[in-house]
């Protein structure tokens, strides 16, 4: 489908130029992350603030190309009537008259200024990160026109650069309590998303914001994104990568009876040097991982290391509960299974064993019948993956004394990985004495995309117009709300005041001139463009 720049709105925008007051030459807006009430971050390592990223791209992609490609060098008439046509069918006849489309169009340009602060800051909740407003007093309906467009295209990719920053920070902490090489943790979260997003602009423009803390995606396309758009070079820099890895139809194919063949021809005939992701829970993955991979102990560690000196191969679980899969279950020795016996194990301990056997304790829901019914486990289900590794490769120990595998195996999980979930599991791990170095996250749409505008309140508000001459301060103050809608008021300017970004309103122009927030677009063109290297290097310097 061509994109019509004009129809990327919502309907009741369009007839705003009739509804402001006569004589208005000026509207004034803002766009502000109000709260992260609804944020799915940890509150011991959340400050508060977003990473603001995505403008770059949609001033390239959105205001220059699509404006110019489906608007400005299309003819007059012809816009003009696609539009008439739209409205008249829509809203009925001569409900939007198409008089402004004409005289924009006549301009040749988008009269708007936007004013940002720098992609890559980290910006407190209720600071603007950008002010927009017409150039030109024809203009003045432009400038909330394009609020929807502007909202759908940057909520997202600012809140998967926070999100993918929250993850970075958990990473580091725990990479320095165990002494985890600090530049592991750059591939350590690793964005498997592309299939759960709305999309392919969603995905690239996600991963993207993925990106600038991390350098694995299995996402191709957000590379493209930001070769394109934020001056990235392949040639010279790093920007993303990923390794080879399989998949359930690749292990199904080779058959269940001969799934350590397969293992096998893939670590030494397909990939017999660097990283090989093998996907290990077709069916029994920890038989893959004790099992098969003692049969293949000797073709694993006599892989060759590549240019970069790896030669791993790596097992990936993908169902069942990751905590439980990658660190083991707690358990309790019993001298009975009774109903009282068991009753009387510790609080949050679910298995016990007896009997040199482990089993799962679960309610029974059968009426009349004992009170909980066992499930035998095995013991590397109890052990779990990162401990059954050890027990068969062993490894190193850190400079803080905590386990490392050995460098020819590793584990990725990458179903349901939240920050909660890798907390827990980078803690437990911790706890039973291993380095947060053994796990590398598979980070997806559970994460990038089981968010919304709300997540951080991203909201674009008018704060100042002008209507004959008058300068007028715009705010709202809803009765009925708790505060979070608020707005500020009039002219605005933000400072840097150490690490924190401050606002303030009801600012004079001279005022409103200054500040963090600088000129990124005016009349049809980009004024500021920065690159990739510089945005990361901006966020990476704001880490502590």
């Amino acid at each position: 489908m061509r994109i019509n720049p004009l129809t990327q709105t919502d309907f009741y925008k369009t007839g705003h130029i009739f509804q402001y007051p006569a004589g208005t030459t000026e509207v004034y807006s803002n766009f502000t992350p109000r709260s992260s009430r609804l944020a799915n971050v940890l509150p011991e390592y959340f400050d508060d603030k977003v990473v603001w990223f995505g403008l770059q791209a949609f001033i390239k992609s959105y205001l220059l190309q699509i404006w110019d490609d489906g608007f400005f060098k299309r003819p007059k008439a012809e816009v003009v009537a696609a539009y008439k046509r739209r409205m008249d069918t829509s809203l009925g006849v001569d409900a939007v008259s198409g008089d402004h489309i004409a005289a924009l169009h006549d301009l040749g340009y988008l009269p708007l200024e936007i004013k940002a602060l720098p992609e890559g800051s980290r910006v407190n909740m209720r600071v603007p990160v950008l002010t927009v407003r017409n150039t030109h007093p024809s203009a003045y309906w432009l400038t909330n026109y394009l609020e929807s467009v502007l909202s759908n295209s940057l909520f997202k990719p600012t809140t998967s650069a926070t999100t993918a920053f929250e993850y970075r920070k958990l990473l580091q902490a725990y990479a320095a309590m165990t002494g985890s090489p600090q530049d592991f943790v750059l591939w350590q979260a690793h964005d498997f998303s592309y299939r759960g997003m709305s999309g392919m602009h969603d995905a690239a423009a996600s991963s993207a914001g993925h990106l600038l803390s991390f350098y694995g995606t299995d996402t191709i396309s957000a590379l493209d994104y930001l070769e394109e758009f934020y001056l990235a070079n392949a040639d010279t820099e790093l920007i993303g990568g990923s390794v080879p890895a399989t998949e359930h139809s690749v292990m199904c194919m080779g058959g269940m009876d001969d799934e350590v063949q397969t293992i096998r021809r893939l670590i030494t005939d397909v990939y017999p040097s660097g990283i090989i992701s093998v996907v290990s829970d077709t069916w029994d993955f920890f038989k893959v991982i004790t099992t098969h991979a003692q049969t293949l102990k000797a073709e694993i560690l006599a892989r060759t290391p590549n240019a970069l000196g790896q030669a791993k191969v790596v097992f990936r679980p993908d169902s069942g509960d990751p905590v439980d899969i990658l660190c083991g279950r707690a358990f309790e020795v019993v001298t009975d299974t009774s109903d009282a016996a068991l009753d009387a194990v510790g609080k949050g301990i679910t298995v016990v064993q007896f009997e040199s056997r482990f089993y799962d304790v679960q309610t029974n829901p059968s009426a009349g019948r004992a009170k909980f019914r066992l499930k035998e486990l095995s013991a590397a289900e109890v052990k779990g993956a990162v401990e059954c590794l050890w027990d068969g490769f062993g490894g190193t120990l850190s400079a803080k004394g905590y386990k490392v595998l050995n460098e020819r195996v590793g584990l990725i999980y990458g179903d349901s990985i939240t920050l909660a979930r890798a907390h827990a599991i980078l803690e437990r791990l911790r706890q039973k004495g291993f380095a947060s170095c053994n796990v590398v996250f598979g980070v997806g749409s559970y994460s990038y995309q089981g968010v919304t505008r709300d997540t951080f309140g991203w909201a674009v508000k008018s704060t100042s117009g002008v209507v004959n001459g008058e300068r007028r301060e715009l705010f709202k103050d809803p009765a009925t709300d708790n505060g979070t809608k608020r707005s500020a008021k009039g002219l605005l300017r933000v400072e840097q005041e150490g690490n924190d970004f401050v606002l303030y309103d009801q600012q004079s122009p001279e005022q409103e001139a200054q500040g963090a927030l600088q000129t990124v677009f005016r009349d049809g063109k980009l004024l500021r463009e920065e690159s990739l290297s510089t945005i990361r290097q901006r966020l990476w310097a704001q880490l502590s």
